[in-house]
């Protein structure tokens, strides 16, 4: 069980911190690269026989140096998200330090005596990259000196994908999922990228079409995957079904605002109004702009037997 904490600056002296060993960064997704970092702060806390704890920052620190307004800030891994990922990857303790302007004003020793001594850090572990503050003067390299011996410093190396060997991060997943290529997303991630969300009521046209879909309203902050046809799952009623998903603007039938449906294989019940979570796990095709709807139900049908074939021959677990 994942115990959360959430933090408000300054830190409260008066709690009791355990010992424990800390993993620091933003962690936005938790991808293989963060993963990396975790699974060798694991290791180390079970040799020490210590809680594994993550320190993590919300909101994302470009809506305080960058004044980007909080509400507009979309992330891989919302909080809920963000929680229940490390929970699966082990961690017994996260710490979320609510990023102030007041927080980004510490200094580099600052943030060290205050936050990574104050929480009791045996053992600090972070990627090679990591900053917490000005990257010239508050990086892994100095970090031994700031700690004056009072906690380890270990340094995860770059992880990279086996795919193009670059640099596995955040800034870079963001931008395949916001231009389709969800597949190389989730090689990187190391699992399907998820999304959640309400489902409500729409114009009936998929229905009308004998394709009748979930209208999804995203829960908020969520990064969505750009415009285009994709093979997902769907999870309701405690399992996960297989589907095809639109995220697109209904050109066919004009432009309407963007809007995410899915259609579940199989399934004839009533959604509305359920919370429910949605696996992406394939791009097929771009949103097309169809001469009559005949076309339209031709492709669909189309997409439905490729995404089924998906399912059958292709689909991985990641």
């Amino acid at each position: 069980m994942i115990q959360v904490v959430d933090i408000y600056p300054p830190l409260n002296k008066k709690e009791h911190y355990p010992d424990v060993v800390l993993a620091t960064g933003f962690f936005d997704g938790v991808h293989r690269a963060h993963q990396q970092v975790i699974r060798r702060a694991k290791e180390i806390a079970q040799q020490r026989q210590l809680p594994l704890a993550v320190m993590t920052l919300t909101p994302h620190p470009a809506v305080v140096y960058h004044g980007v307004p909080a509400n507009e800030y979309l992330y891989l891994s919302p909080r809920n998200r963000k929680i229940e990922l490390m929970k699966k990857f082990g961690v017994d303790l996260l710490y979320i330090v609510h990023f102030t302007p007041e927080f980004a004003q510490l200094t580099p020793q600052a943030f060290v005596d205050q936050y990574l001594i104050g929480l009791h850090a045996q053992v600090v572990v972070a990627g090679f990259d990591y900053t917490f503050g000005d990257p010239a003067l508050a990086n892994m390299d100095t970090l031994p000196q700031l700690a004056h011996d009072r906690f380890t410093v270990v340094t995860v190396p770059c992880v990279k994908d086996d795919y193009d060997h670059h640099k596995i991060g955040s800034s870079q997943i963001r931008q395949l999922i916001t231009t389709g290529k969800i597949d190389l997303a989730n090689q990187r991630l190391g699992y399907c990228y998820q999304t959640s969300g309400i489902v409500v009521h729409g114009d009936a046209r998929g229905r009308q079409l004998g394709f009748p879909t979930a209208n999804i309203v995203s829960d908020a902050q969520q990064l969505l995957p750009g415009v285009g046809i994709y093979a997902v799952e769907l999870f309701f009623d405690n399992q996960w079904h297989h589907a095809m998903a639109s995220v697109g603007h209904d050109v066919t039938f004009g432009n309407h605002p963007l809007s995410v449906e899915v259609y579940v294989f199989d399934y004839n019940g009533d959604l509305y109004d359920r919370h429910v979570k949605i696996r992406w796990y394939h791009y097929l095709r771009d949103e097309i702009k169809f001469a009559n709807v005949d076309d339209l139900i031709t492709q669909l049908h189309h997409d439905e037997t490729d995404v089924r074939h998906y399912f059958k021959i292709i689909a991985k677990e990641y």
